[in-house]
């Protein structure tokens, strides 16, 4: 067989690691030929593309980004853009292509599937949010950058008496900011999922305060918002999937806690080093399994099929399952922590 890849979206801890297990299982297992597409759907528009070999791809497990590139191309924003990806599976002959990504890439990939050509999906994503899938692969190398990080801000916050806001990245989905408030010991923590109360906010580091606990680390994710009506935040420009880019939740409330309760306040946004760097030993081999498996799913030709960890297996879900629903934190599991905030 001959198929193309491509890892699009924001990068991620362990796209190499699928990257290269994608090429061993096609070249070893199958005697198939890869071609690696570059900058995400921009490389199948432009016709960006090397072949993947062993040689390529040696070495690249432990690395962090993608050795492919990415971007937030969109090719249902172009108007001939399903036709330029027919001419470029149809000058390369392929038989398919493995799209690597989250919901707006294997969004792109469900309807050029229902457009008529053959793709499979692999989920990726920090934020843990694509549905049909247990977990995603980043996620826990983020979770853990962001506890350490949560771990560091604590000492200094108690050492100057200081309120330190930790803005971490969740778009519409909280994990990140639930899994890694947790861990760090956070007094609060803000998800996207639920409008938070800024005086509540408030109460529970001023009831801190009456304690004698002259510190706190709120943690926040950067898709979380207030209440209607009681704080106002600014709005971003939006990206070629609508979405606006988000970014400054955590100064806007360094800015509000400060003068609502008098306490020295700081912010730390840790943005993009949440996707750098090395994946945990958890995400190399997730992300190993779900490559060795979309190559597999090729060969069964089960085109419009996304790979999934279910419980400890991985399953083939069709893609429109992964896509039509975000798995976001539900409100009852957060409320159940409430009882160590504060």
């Amino acid at each position: 067989m001959r198929f193309g890849v491509l890892t699009g979206g924001g990068d991620c801890p362990g796209l190499n690691a699928v990257i290269r297990a994608v090429v061993r299982n096609a070249i070893d297992g199958h005697g198939d030929h890869v071609i690696g597409f570059r900058d995400g759907w921009r490389g199948v528009l432009e016709d960006l593309a090397d072949e993947l070999t062993m040689e390529s791809t040696r070495g690249i497990l432990p690395r962090g980004g993608t050795i492919l590139g990415s971007s937030r191309t969109n090719v249902y924003k172009r108007e001939d853009g399903v036709q330029r990806v027919r001419e470029t599976f149809a000058r390369h002959r392929l038989d398919g292509l493995i799209a690597i990504g989250g919901e707006d890439t294997l969004g792109a990939a469900h309807r050029l599937h229902q457009d008529g050509l053959n793709v499979i999906g692999v989920p990726k994503t920090i934020d843990n949010d694509l549905g049909a899938t247990d977990v995603t692969f980043g996620f826990d190398t983020a979770l853990q950058v962001a506890t350490e990080a949560i771990d560091r801000l604590h000492t200094t916050a108690e050492s100057h008496n200081r309120i330190l806001v930790v803005e971490v990245m969740g778009r519409h989905a909280g994990w990140i900011a639930l899994h890694s408030g947790l861990a760090g010991g956070a007094d609060v923590i803000l998800i996207p999922e639920l409008p938070f109360d800024i005086e509540e906010v408030c109460r529970l580091i001023d009831h801190r305060h009456a304690r004698g606990r002259y510190f706190s680390i709120v943690v926040v994710a950067e898709g979380a918002a207030p209440k209607e009506g009681t704080m106002t935040v600014a709005a971003g420009q939006l990206d070629e999937f609508g979405h606006p880019r988000l970014g400054g939740i955590g100064h806007q409330l360094e800015r509000e806690i400060e003068q609502r309760t008098g306490f020295e306040t700081r912010a730390t946004v840790l943005g993009h080093v949440q996707r750098g760097g090395s994946p945990t030993a958890y995400d190399r081999v997730l992300a190993t399994r779900l490559g060795l498996a979309a190559v597999e799913s090729a060969h069964q030709h089960a085109w419009g099929m996304m790979t999934a960890l279910r419980g400890t297996q991985i399953e083939l879900v069709p893609l429109g399952d992964a896509v039509t629903r975000l798995r976001t934190v539900p409100v009852d599991e957060y409320r159940r922590y409430g009882v160590l905030f504060g």
